[in-house]
């Protein structure tokens, strides 16, 4: 299963979340920056939503620089 995680982090640390989640999640295909309404977008490849919700809530939210997530699971 796939998910893109959209986050919205403290202004100014987008660049050390991406780095902090890539250092941490063994499960992320890609992490970046981006400009827009989200400061960065992640996608991730789970197993199955238990994997998913344990990286997601468990791992990533657990940042401090992270003010908001939004995860959009893929269907296919």
């Amino acid at each position: 299963m796939k998910a893109y995680l959209l986050i919205e982090t403290k202004p100014g640390t987008s660049e050390k979340v991406v780095k902090a989640i890539k250092g941490r999640v063994k499960k992320v295909l890609h992490a970046d920056s981006v400009y827009g309404r989200h400061d960065v977008i992640v996608v991730i490849e789970a197993p199955d939503l238990e994997t998913l919700n344990e990286i997601v809530y468990k791992v990533i939210e657990k940042d401090p620089n992270i003010v908001h997530t939004e995860t959009s699971i893929t269907l296919f």
